[in-house]
C-alpha cells in the first residue's frame, strides 16, 4: 500500500499558510484564489498553531452571522490539529480522516510542516493503487504476465 510520503512526491509539498492574525476575507480570497479548501495557520517560529478550512468559515456564519467576517484566523482556526507523518499509509490516513470527519491532513517530518493532503489526494491514490492491482490480476489470470 502507497504511503502519504508518496502522495506528497506526486502532488508536490506546497502548503497554503497564514498568520493567526488574518482577516476571514482574506482567508477566503487564498482559498478562491488557489482552489483550494483549507489553510494552515502559522505563527512567526513557523509552528503550526492550527487550521481554517471552509468548513469552518461556513460553520462561523451559520453560528456568528456577519460577525464572521470580523474574526480573524486565531479566533476561527480549529485548534486540535491531527497530523500525518511520511510513512503513515493511505488505508491509515483514509481511516484517520474518515473518523475524525475532517479532509485536510498536516504531515511532518520529525515536527517540521513538509505538507498537506486532502482527502481527495488519498482517494485518488487509493484509486491508483487498486487500479494496479486489478490490472495485475487481470494480467495473471489471462496468462499476459
Amino acid at each position: 500500500m502507497s504511503t502519504v510520503a508518496a502522495i506528497l512526491k506526486h502532488k508536490g509539498y506546497q502548503v497554503s499558510t497564514i498568520d493567526p492574525a488574518a482577516t476571514v476575507s482574506e482567508i477566503a480570497e487564498i482559498l478562491s484564489e488557489r482552489r483550494i479548501g483549507a489553510v494552515l495557520v502559522m505563527d512567526n517560529a513557523e509552528q503550526m498553531l492550527g487550521i481554517v478550512s471552509e468548513r469552518d468559515i461556513v460553520r462561523s456564519l451559520a453560528a456568528n452571522g456577519a460577525r464572521t467576517l470580523e474574526m480573524t484566523a486565531g479566533q476561527l482556526m480549529t485548534r486540535a490539529v491531527q497530523v500525518a507523518r511520511p510513512d503513515t499509509t493511505v488505508d491509515q490516513a483514509m481511516q484517520t480522516m474518515t473518523a475524525g470527519r475532517f479532509r485536510h491532513l498536516p504531515v511532518v517530518d520529525h515536527d517540521t510542516l513538509i505538507g498537506l493532503i486532502s482527502i481527495g489526494d488519498v482517494v485518488k491514490a487509493r484509486i491508483m493503487y487498486q487500479d494496479t492491482v486489478v490490472e495485475s490480476l487481470t494480467a495473471y489470470v489471462t496468462g499476459t504476465v
